[in-house]
């Protein structure tokens, strides 16, 4: 499903400390190294395949711990090999389970060309509070398979659920490859039993699970905090998976997230919906809403004695802030500051113009200019890391050489390269991630299938 180039360099906008402004924004960073949160540090075999990503962890109220999304009191995961890809032997399926009914959330694409697991997902979702496991398969999307998919995803999950002891309804599926092609269900179904006996509590466990997900990633993303929420301390974990084929409209990628917090249903979902619309969907590497979109949440409840009832109660704040794993400020205006963000982000020529070290703002300033919110473009303000470019819609004179020599510093590294960008005098913000165009990019897409 996904398929992307190595990125030279990834690009998030970071607010400028000390400007107000009513749409101030953040842009850019690939794959999600902010996603809440900590990088696996062992993965035994599965990190023969590929690295861990690097994670960058807001300032906040939590710390880092390992474990991703076993971390969390009540689950297991596990990642294995089953001969679902079409070369190699980089594991390929993936499955985190929860020892108790976890209450469960979901966010998905808004392709209409959704694929059968994401139907099944939501039907599962629209009858059921709770799940117990998630099983996820790399190497075919069964993405515009018809009723022979749909079929296949149904007979993945009772069987899956006959070794796990529980109901059919209890296990939601998530499938990432090439769209148009069925699971290979006789691989899949036959290498469960391995895959459930694998299941563990370990950083290993999560490792493996979060190496299972991905197709052409060049690193895996595994991430777990712990924070204080009310008088408990509980712990959020999560995989996710996503190189291409990532733009906004939930959820730009594959993701499992997982806590102990102990969180009614009405409230969770509403939690997840909020955390998704201001990270996922915040990220944009080619413009492309992919047909199998979706993050699973699962809350296990077994840090907490009582339960979170109220999503304005300051216990539910902890909880978004552990998610979001970032502040944002002036609500009014925040759907305003996101919807720039990501013109920027979105921007093929800004792109490649942080691709060839070209400092070329006036792409960055024409992206927020069509974004579709209007604001006045003498109050407009941009800065390239530290340099300063443009002030009160003003161009300013500034040393290229030494902008174009960040911009490949941070292609040399992968590293971040951050735009910064005022539109106004207000305290709104908000935050987009995205990636450099490559030439690499097209040729690995030219190629997927062949």
């Amino acid at each position: 499903m996904y398929a992307c180039a190595p990125p030279s360099s990834y690009i998030p906008l970071k607010l400028s400390p000390g400007i107000r402004t009513s749409k101030n924004f953040s842009s850019f960073r690939l794959t999600m190294r902010d996603f809440k949160v900590f990088a696996v540090a062992s993965m035994n075999e599965a990190a023969n395949f590929i690295p861990a990503a690097p994670i960058i962890l807001p300032q906040g109220p939590w710390k880092e711990i390992p474990g991703g999304v076993t971390a969390a009191n009540g689950f297991k995961a596990a990642g294995i090999y089953g001969g679902l890809r079409a070369k190699g032997e980089k594991p390929d399926l993936a499955l985190v389970t929860c020892d108790v009914d976890a209450i469960a959330a979901g966010a998905f694409t808004q392709n209409m060309v959704a694929a059968a697991p994401v139907l099944y997902c939501k039907n599962v979702l629209n009858l059921s509070q709770t799940a117990r496991a998630v099983l996820i398969n790399a190497g075919q999307a069964n993405a515009a398979t018809g009723n022979a998919g749909y079929q296949d995803v149904i007979e993945c999950a009772d069987a899956i659920a006959k070794l796990l002891k529980i109901k059919p309804h209890e296990v939601l599926i998530e499938s990432t490859g090439v769209i148009g092609q069925r699971i290979k269900k006789e691989a899949l179904l036959s290498s469960l039993p391995k895959l459930v006996s694998s299941l563990s509590t370990s950083t290993e466990g999560a490792g493996a699970a979060a190496v299972a997900i991905t197709t052409t990633d060049l690193v895996s993303k595994s991430v777990a905090i712990e924070s204080q929420v009310g008088d408990a301390n509980i712990r959020i974990g999560g995989i996710a998976k996503g190189s291409g084929m990532i733009h906004p409209n939930m959820a730009t990628m594959l993701g499992v997230i997982t806590t102990d917090a102990l969180v009614e249903s009405e409230v969770w979902r509403k939690m997840v919906k909020i955390a998704v619309n201001r990270s996922f969907n915040q990220i944009t590497v080619d413009g492309d809403t992919s047909t199998n979109d979706t993050v699973i949440a699962l809350a296990s409840g077994l840090s907490g004695k009582t339960p979170i009832s109220s999503l304005h109660s300051h216990e539910a704040e902890q909880l978004q802030a552990g998610l979001d794993a970032v502040t944002v400020v002036g609500a009014e205006s925040e759907m305003d500051a996101a919807k720039v963000a990501r013109s920027v982000a979105s921007s093929s020529l800004v792109k490649a113009a942080v691709y060839g070290r070209d400092p070329n703002w006036g792409r960055i300033a024409a992206a927020a200019g069509y974004s579709g919110i209007p604001f006045d473009q003498n109050k407009l303000r941009i800065l390239l890391g530290d340099t300063l470019l443009m002030n009160n819609g003003q161009p300013l004179p500034f040393d290229r050489a030494g902008a174009s020599n960040y911009l490949k510093k941070a292609g040399e590294t992968h590293g971040t390269v951050a735009i910064q960008i005022s539109v106004g005098n207000g305290t709104g913000g908000g935050q987009a991630w995205g990636c450099d165009l490559s030439y690499d990019y097209v040729k690995i897409n030219a190629e997927y299938t062949t």
